[in-house]
């Protein structure tokens, strides 16, 4: 009897110990950390591109996985590897900028999320860590209603923080990329990539060159305000705002797994829709 009740500890202590990063679990540890997560599999989206002079190029890579991971330690499920294939067209004047064709940004995300949905991961929940993809994701969200699929994909746009009224206060009065926020987090994430030092050397003004209606888009918006793909002053970031947000921002990761994962009715809805859209004439007017 003994023996059966140190196998079993033995045994929940290897499940407690999985790692929730895809790229480190070994074949027969996906199977066993995808039935742990029931399913739920995280793709943590970022970008590469300038933030600032202080700055890394891959900051809200890096700041995504970081809220991911953390994230997943709380509610378990399994992130996918880094993931920067998006929309950046609007820092393509910038040195080290990588800006994939909008077709291939969609065709990628979709054989991902395809090749996700195959390995098992049957809820995908893509944690949006820039700014550019928000319009991409939601489409892309949308577009999973052209063909069946056996998974579901749910888009969170991560890195903004509620205020609450305990978040350490800012300085700034312009507070966006590469600011006096984002230098904070990367002060937590990758303390050893951010350049204080440099933080001042550029400026983060909106320049606001543009004179449209409020309700006129139009591409070039991003560049008028801030050709310098700064905006905010990261001369004022700090760690304790930096903790402050992180730590919610993994927090609402956690809260939106176990969301997920306790959310019948999407796939639901999903399969009965599949099989209506096959013959459309039948669906009672």
């Amino acid at each position: 009897m003994r023996t059966v009740i140190l196998i079993l500890a033995a045994a929940s202590l290897y499940a407690q110990d999985l790692s929730v990063k895809w790229e480190e679990l070994t074949a027969a540890d996906f199977v066993k950390a995808l039935q742990k997560a029931q399913g739920t599999c995280v793709l943590p989206f970022g970008i590469i591109e300038k933030h600032g002079p202080q700055l890394p190029l891959g900051t809200d890579l890096i700041n995504v996985r970081w809220a991911a991971e953390h994230g997943a330690e709380q509610e378990y499920a399994v992130v996918f590897p880094a993931y920067y294939f998006g929309q950046i067209f609007e820092a393509r004047h910038e040195p080290g900028t990588v800006a994939y064709s909008a077709r291939l940004q969609l065709d990628l995300l979709q054989e991902t999320t395809d090749e996700m949905g195959r390995n098992g991961c049957k809820k995908i929940v893509i944690e949006n860590g820039h700014g550019g993809n928000n319009h991409l994701l939601p489409y892309f969200a949308q577009a999973q209603m052209a063909s069946p699929h056996d998974y579901v994909v749910y888009v969170h746009t991560g890195g903004s923080t509620p205020n609450l009224p305990d978040r350490p206060k800012r300085h700034s009065t312009v507070d966006a990329h590469a600011g006096e926020s984002e230098t904070s987090h990367v002060m937590i994430t990758r303390p050893d990539l951010v350049h204080m030092d440099r933080a001042g050397s550029e400026s983060g003004t909106d320049l606001n060159r543009l004179d449209l209606p409020a309700n006129v888009y139009t591409g070039i918006w991003w560049y008028a305000k801030f050709p310098d793909h700064y905006a905010g002053d990261g001369t004022q970031a700090n760690r304790e705002l930096g903790d402050f947000d992180m730590k919610a921002w993994a927090a609402s990761v956690a809260s939106i797994i176990r969301a997920v994962k306790a959310d019948q009715a999407s796939p639901r809805l999903q399969r009965e829709f599949f099989e209506r859209s096959t013959h459309p004439a039948d669906t009672k007017q």
